[in-house]
């Protein structure tokens, strides 16, 4: 109670538990002024009563106000509070057991792949080239080099930079052991079972020898040839297709095969100068024992540009191994009509050109081939200088042959190989 020269008071509130607390004293003046009423900003309900006389406390009776529609007691702000807390620190240790945990995988398959890399290393001795490794093998599958060789090469490979593109797949320059190699890389989809429409990316390496020269559509932009040159690329790219048509019996034997997509960007060149037909990727093989054509899946075409016109007007038939074999001497000799444009006689030469170019467009549809080709029957056109030189003269006869209308008057892969033998020997070249 308050008896002195001051402000008497009364307070009642509400404390933490929700129940009301009276508290009452005395408030004296010092130099300040002692306001009798409560704060807008209280944290918690609450009434004061004042009044001026001795012990008049005594008689005040303050009573709470009504809550605030909407705001929560003290307790609840501190359980708010609460919650909040365990809530983030919840979300942080989940977080940072996830980040650890991935961590751990991450560095448990490096570690993996490294150690699986180093019993790698000691399957294949230090030393043995693709070559060593080629000639070594002894599987007589015609599969090539040993599953496990075959990926172990793979995980070995360092790609050093992309050096061609097409519609299914990239060809990278690959280094394995310090040696350059090609590494031609397939993209294909994987669609899961159970989800129609959608799928990941996977890469397929397919690794060969990796030749600088690049493809023969690039070496005949920028290279001129003697004849010497030149018999040697058309001589070289007849044994390649000769030795693909002829199946070879035998425990190291093959099938004989159509490459069905023979041009100049699917021929790469030694650096001897010589040609590798490249690009399987369409090919059929004919199965001797059953006297069937073994035709893949895929419903790719080959280059509309070296279509032959059997396959243009959609004549060919499909079940004659010999077709497909017809249609390749086709492209042969327009690929050898490249070849002959770059070849310098008399000093005169002729710019670089794909066969048709002055007679369709440059991304030819199949209404436009099959105008030139089979309705007009037209053929590449050649300069006047062939007829003065007897080795363009002689390679003029042997293309004109090699695409003609009728496949049944085409020459063999054989039989271009043999007449190009003998230009070759007779000009004394090596290969």
């Amino acid at each position: 109670m308050c008896r002195t020269n001051g402000q008497c008071f009364a307070i009642i509130e509400e404390d933490e538990h929700g129940e009301a607390v009276l508290t009452s004293g005395c408030m004296k003046y010092e130099g300040s002024h002692f306001q009798c009423k409560d704060s807008p900003n209280a944290q918690t309900r609450r009434t004061i009563e004042c009044c001026a006389t001795d012990l008049c406390n005594r008689d005040l009776q303050p009573t709470l106000p009504p809550p605030i529609p909407g705001k929560p007691p003290l307790w609840n702000d501190h359980l708010l509070a609460f919650l909040i807390s365990v809530t983030v620190c919840c979300f942080t240790l989940v977080t940072i057991t996830v980040v650890c945990y991935y961590r751990f995988k991450l560095q448990t398959a490096r570690r993996r792949y490294q150690r699986d890399l180093e019993q790698d290393e000691a399957f294949i001795p230090v030393g043995d080239s693709l070559k060593d490794l080629i000639s070594q093998s002894s599987t007589g599958s015609g599969s090539g080099l040993p599953l496990l060789v075959q990926r172990t090469i793979a995980k070995q490979i360092q790609m050093v930079r992309q050096i061609g593109k097409g519609r299914y797949g990239e060809v990278w320059l690959g280094r394995w052991r310090g040696e350059k190699v090609a590494v031609k890389v397939f993209f294909t989809r994987f669609i899961a079972a159970d989800i129609k429409g959608t799928g990941t990316f996977t890469q397929l390496f397919l690794i060969t020898d990796y030749h600088e020269n690049g493809s023969l559509y690039d070496y005949l932009k920028y290279t001129t040839l003697d004849t010497k040159g030149l018999l040697r690329l058309a001589f070289s790219a007849a044994c390649g297709l000769c030795h693909l048509h002829t199946e070879i019996y035998g425990t190291q034997g093959k099938p004989a095969i159509a490459h069905r997509d023979l041009k100049s960007k699917n021929i790469l060149i030694k650096k001897n100068g010589t040609c590798c037909i490249a690009d399987l990727g369409l090919a059929v093989k004919y199965n001797s024992d059953t006297n069937e054509v073994d035709i893949p899946l895929s419903t790719r075409m080959g280059t509309r540009r070296y279509m032959a016109p059997e396959v243009l007007d959609e004549t060919l038939n499909k079940n004659q191994f010999q077709a497909y074999i017809m249609a390749d001497i086709y492209s042969y000799g327009l690929v050898v009509w490249e070849m002959a444009r770059r070849c310098v006689t008399g000093g005169i030469v002729e710019e670089y050109q794909l066969p048709y170019w002055d007679m369709v467009p440059s991304e030819p549809s199949y209404e436009d081939m099959r105008e030139v080709v089979c309705v007009k029957v037209m053929r590449p056109v050649v300069s006047n200088r062939w007829n003065s030189d007897e080795c363009l003269r002689s390679m003029l006869k042997l293309m004109s042959e090699c695409w003609a209308h009728n496949p049944a008057s085409r020459l063999t892969a054989l039989r271009v190989k043999k007449t190009l033998a003998k230009m070759v020997e007779s000009q004394d070249i090596k290969i």
